[in-house]
């Protein structure tokens, strides 16, 4: 059972409930940044897709909430909570997250630069969260008719997007690596609106039709290069280089008929097919997809 820290929990719900002041849903989240309250419908795997229609708290960002009373309940529900999730891409704000990571060894902030540089586009003024590993949170906001995806790695190396279905650790929660905070002289910040130049490169191309049922599936020399990627991995390599292609795959349109080329790649560099099913899952749930 989860550690319950009071003291931070209180202090989750209070930064919650400011958010939710600014017309920001949030749902709690446990020490490992997931939401706090598990799925319902865990023990039936069958189950059809509910996003909250039962009427049960479990349903992570379907959770969110800018009703005080609500977000009470939720808290209620997960007393081991130590933080909150914003949702992104809901009204008023249709928050968009650039999260700029630290993690990929990578200077993701440089590399933001350098498409600002390309693209003919400035990040203007706007709230940004600081994690405890160095890395920041740009909030920004997007057209009310336009669903950003999710995304790892697309826009370049290190910078991830969360977008409609996904969400971003709150300023004030408390993690297992540290605590969230906002960036000195942020605080007072609205998000700003997204470039357009930005937002056009945040959009998931055109999609590809899928080849006929029953070809290999690798359509065209974008999907074989993805295989030949994971095909290259080494020991330490594997899952990362099998997540990443799976993205790409779910987000061109690529997936139905790649999937099982790249579980072939992947067992062939060492991994189990469960662990395989797993990480492609895994894409599939970041970029919005069922896998």
């Amino acid at each position: 059972m989860a550690t319950i820290d009071r003291q931070a929990t209180t202090l989750a719900l209070a930064h919650a409930l400011s958010a939710a002041e600014r017309g920001l849903a949030v749902i709690p989240l446990s020490r490992t940044k997931l939401p706090a309250l598990r799925s319902p419908h865990r023990a039936d795997p069958a189950a059809p897709a509910c996003h909250g229609e039962c009427g049960r708290f479990g349903h992570g960002v379907y959770d969110a909430s800018t009703d005080p009373r609500r977000i009470r309940e939720l808290f209620a529900a997960a007393p081991w909570a130590t933080g909150y999730g914003i949702a992104c891409g809901l009204p008023p704000h249709h928050l968009i997250g650039i999260d700029l990571d630290t993690k990929s060894g990578t200077d993701s902030s440089a590399a933001l630069r350098e498409l600002a540089l390309r693209h003919l586009f400035t990040i203007p003024e706007t709230v940004v969260v600081l994690t405890p590993s160095g890395g920041r949170h740009l909030w920004l906001t997007g057209p009310p008719d336009v669903a950003v995806p999710n995304s790892a790695g697309r826009l370049a190396p290190g910078i991830d997007i969360r977008g409609a279905g996904g969400y971003l650790v709150g300023p004030g929660s408390r993690t297992d690596h540290g605590t969230y905070g906002t960036a000195p002289g942020t605080a007072h910040l609205a998000p700003a609106p997204c470039p357009p130049a930005l937002l056009r490169l945040l959009l998931p191309p055109p999609r590809t039709p899928a080849p006929p049922h029953g070809r290999t599936g690798n359509s065209g020399g974008h999907g074989q290069g993805l295989v030949q990627f994971v095909l290259a991995a080494h020991e330490g390599q594997r899952n990362t280089r099998l997540f990443w292609a799976a993205c790409r795959a779910y987000e061109n349109g690529l997936a139905p008929a790649l999937v099982p080329a790249l579980i072939e790649a992947a067992l062939g560099t060492g991994l189990s097919e469960r662990e395989a099913r797993a990480t492609i899952a895994s894409a599939a749930r970041l970029t919005g997809e069922r896998p």
